[in-house]
Formats: C-alpha cells, sequence, structure tokens
C-alpha cells in the first residue's frame, strides 16, 4: 500500500491532490453511514435543494446543482421510484414539470442529514471544532467569492 511519503513533498501540497483525497476520504464515508437511509450523497443534495426551496422546475433543480439536465433527470428519477419526489406539470406552465419532496422524502432526508452529519464529523475529526468551522468558512468564501463565483 502506498503511504503518503511516498507521493513526494510536491504532490502532497497541491491543493488539487488534498481536496481530492479528502473528497474521496468524505464519499467513502457517506457511502457507509447513509447505508441504511436508502440513499446517497448525490439524492442528498437533491432532497436538500428540494427541502429548502418552494417548489420549482427540474431544470433550476439542475442549474442550482451545476448538474446538466439529463442528470437531473436521472437522478429525479431515481428519487421519485423510490417516492422521496413528484414531478407534477407546473399549472402556469404544462411545458414544465415542478418538483416537490414527498412526507416520505421528508422524513428519508431527516435521517440522512443525521448520517451524514455524522460522516462529516468523522472525517473532521482531526480537527478541533473551531478548525472544522474554520475549514467550512473559507471553503464557503473560495466558493462563493472565488474567480467562478456563483
Amino acid at each position: 500500500m502506498t503511504s503518503e511519503h511516498d507521493l513526494g513533498p510536491h504532490l502532497r501540497r497541491r491543493l488539487t491532490y488534498l481536496l481530492k483525497r479528502a473528497l474521496v476520504s468524505l464519499d467513502e464515508l457517506h457511502e457507509t453511514h447513509l447505508a441504511d437511509s436508502g440513499i446517497n450523497v448525490r439524492e442528498l443534495g437533491v432532497l436538500l435543494l428540494l427541502a429548502d426551496r418552494e417548489p420549482g422546475s427540474q431544470q433550476q433543480a439542475a442549474e442550482r446543482l451545476g448538474v446538466d439536465r439529463t442528470s437531473m433527470v436521472a437522478l429525479l428519477d431515481v428519487l421519485e421510484a423510490k417516492s422521496l419526489v413528484v414531478r407534477r406539470p407546473d399549472a402556469a406552465d404544462r411545458r414544465r414539470n415542478v418538483v416537490e419532496i414527498t412526507d416520505t422524502g421528508r422524513a428519508t432526508l431527516a435521517e440522512a442529514t443525521r448520517a451524514s452529519d455524522d460522516a462529516e464529523r468523522e472525517l473532521l475529526s482531526v480537527l478541533g471544532d473551531a478548525d472544522a468551522t474554520l475549514l467550512r468558512d473559507l471553503l464557503d468564501r473560495i466558493n462563493v467569492g472565488g474567480p467562478r463565483g456563483s
């Protein structure tokens, strides 16, 4: 097995490498912690978005999450098959589908959010609370105010 020291000091300090390794670790933790909820981390992201907003179109959800429309349709198909969301034609524009989280979706979201919190806590356990908060704040600042900030 390769150790971090085998990579050399230059690669180990590259931001791309550091962020990717952290994301891979978090994805693995999410897979473990979310197993009982019946959804994955991408599906959790969709449910979190839908729960925080008035019902909107699947296109709006795709734009907000930064995924292409085809991927969003596939995600919603899976969530709809699990009875976690419903799509219905918009009363104002029948060509547009409005997506809503169901009561089952809200219950699953609550369970999955707790599991996701546990995964994040486990990843950040090597940091103190102040450093974990600082890391979130710094990443948020990069994502909101960076050169491609949205």
